[in-house]
């Protein structure tokens, strides 16, 4: 299944991402440990919904001296790279830089250009700048804030990157807010709705019990056991 049907990715994006992993979770354990981001990002704007996309993966550097065409050609190539595919598209960039986000790839312009391409957000191990500008309903999950975009530059494209753990391959599909991200493989696309479902209704029972006039840990301990038996 190379694209999945809208109405996936529509009912992917009502949900949070922590929601979306507790549900992947059900389907694989893996997910316990794996396949999302373990590190804090910055949310540039966290009152934007989740954005739901595909991966258009890249590699950048900016602590030393490039030659200013090969800067051009690289990036050229790029924006034709992340505006390939039906989408929509989400860029997921690492910073191979030994210092991570020395200098600001993301920030008034690429936000700006990127939005306008039809992306609908980054995440990335390096740094946004340009807080109060950036490109309106355009969202950044980035490693740290900095001020400088020093000597940034796109080093390759189209190869798997590794995003505070979390390993991102082209066109994988991927689901991000402000706690984070993570790669929802394309083969549990069609059962995650279910597995959401019943995480919501087992979560519900002990949140139901929490609110009772007479709660207490007998009562708790009933909504336990009950919500494990849900199935």
């Amino acid at each position: 299944m190379d694209q999945i049907p809208e109405i996936l990715l529509n009912t992917f994006r009502k949900y949070d991402t922590p929601t979306i992993i507790n549900a992947l979770d059900i389907l694989d354990s893996k997910f316990r440990t794996k396949g999302f981001t373990t590190e804090q990002v910055v949310c540039a704007d966290p009152s934007l919904p989740p954005i739901v996309g595909y991966a258009r993966t890249a590699t950048i550097r900016a602590a030393s001296v490039v030659d200013p065409q090969k800067k051009r050609d690289r990036g050229i190539a790029y924006y034709e790279y992340v505006s390939s595919g039906p989408g929509p598209n989400i860029s997921v960039i690492e910073d191979v830089d030994d210092s991570p986000g020395f200098g600001a790839f993301w920030g008034e312009v690429n936000t700006n250009i990127h939005n306008a391409l039809g992306l609908l957000g980054v995440v990335t191990n390096g740094s946004v700048r340009d807080l109060d500008v950036l490109s309106p309903g355009f969202q950044v999950l980035a490693g740290k804030i900095g001020p400088s975009h020093a000597y940034v530059r796109i080093e390759e494209t189209g190869k798997e990157v590794n995003i505070f753990g979390m390993n991102v391959r082209h066109n994988d599909l991927i689901h991000a807010d402000r706690h984070g991200a993570v790669v929802i493989p394309k083969e549990l696309a069609e059962g995650l709705p279910n597995a959401i479902k019943l995480m919501i209704r087992r979560e519900k029972i002990i949140l139901d019990a929490c609110k009772s006039t007479d709660f207490d840990f007998e009562i708790l301990k009933e909504a336990i056991l009950k919500s494990s038996q849900i199935k």
